[in-house]
């Protein structure tokens, strides 16, 4: 991995940590400006402010405690890098303190700021775990 590469994969390395602590304000160094959160079952979040809210909502509603894995880091163009994951983990309802196996793939695209700073520009992921059966 080049040092561009590299940045993105530690960038990688804070969401994830973020996620386990339920910490939205680290969420939101991490993204862009005008980023975008593409849950599934959802509408996108665009801008800062919606993405806040999309997160402030999945930490009230659960807990996460996931793994990233890093499938590949690539490098696009000078200040654009996409990332591809994948994720494990469990999930806790927090209503219910129910746990469920997590697992899903994961697309980033990340932006170079005016800083040098990469910043998560899109994300969108899916569940990799089977459906429930009836």
């Amino acid at each position: 991995m080049n040092a561009n590469e590299k940045a993105v994969a530690e960038v990688l390395a804070k969401y994830q940590d973020a996620l386990n602590n339920s910490d939205t304000n680290a969420v939101m160094r991490l993204y862009a400006d005008d980023g975008v959160f593409m849950p599934p079952y959802s509408q996108s979040a665009i801008g800062a402010a919606a993405v806040r809210r999309a997160y402030d909502a999945v930490f009230k509603a659960i807990k996460l405690s996931v793994k990233f894995s890093v499938a590949e880091v690539v490098e696009m163009a000078p200040n654009w890098v996409f990332a591809r994951t994948n994720s494990a983990g469990t999930t806790t309802i927090n209503a219910t303190g129910t746990k469920n196996a997590e697992a899903n793939q994961e697309l980033f695209i990340f932006m170079k700021g005016g800083d040098g700073s990469w910043k998560i520009a899109r994300y969108s992921f899916s569940s990799t775990n089977p459906s429930p059966q009836p």
